[in-house]
């Protein structure tokens, strides 16, 4: 089915449920905003999960304050750069402690395993509070959590 067909809520879940690179955004201790590059997966609810080294400066920034926002894009094959889907979700990443969100995460990013073993990674689950979708010109849409999660934790 053609995108332009396919409700803006069905392509921002489909951007969500595929997981892979995102850019994180995280407050500085200033209150700044910092930026990186990090790979996620998506937890049995939807929710994005986050594979960070205590090392890095944005697990350190979570630590500090959880506020936090991804950025997830498709870029369009051919296309217009300005044209890619893109969804961004705001919310707080905090730790989890659920080791089969670890292996989820695993399963998705199988060469995360020789790393998986080191003390100083953690699984994070970030929590959405808001989303705002992008799938082309003139398609800009924003979501609550319920919309484009497939099921919310009570």
């Amino acid at each position: 089915m053609a995108e332009e067909t396919v409700s803006e809520a069905v392509l921002a879940q489909g951007l969500l449920a595929a997981g892979g690179a995102a850019s994180l955004a995280t407050l500085e201790p200033g209150g700044g905003p910092f930026a990186s590059y990090v790979v996620t997966a998506a937890a049995p609810d939807g929710a994005p999960l986050l594979f960070l080294s205590r090392l890095a400066v944005h697990a350190r920034n979570l630590e500090r304050d959880p506020r936090a926002s991804l950025l997830f894009v498709r870029e369009p094959a051919g296309g217009e750069a300005m044209t890619a889907m893109r969804l961004t979700l705001t919310g707080e990443a905090r730790k989890g402690g659920d080791p089969a969100l670890r292996e989820r995460f695993l399963a998705r990013h199988p060469d995360a395993a020789r790393y998986a073993g080191f003390a100083d990674f953690s699984i994070y689950r970030f929590e959405v509070a808001a989303a705002h979708f992008v799938a082309g010109f003139g398609r800009i849409v924003s979501f609550a959590p319920e919309e484009i999660l497939p099921i919310r934790r009570a």
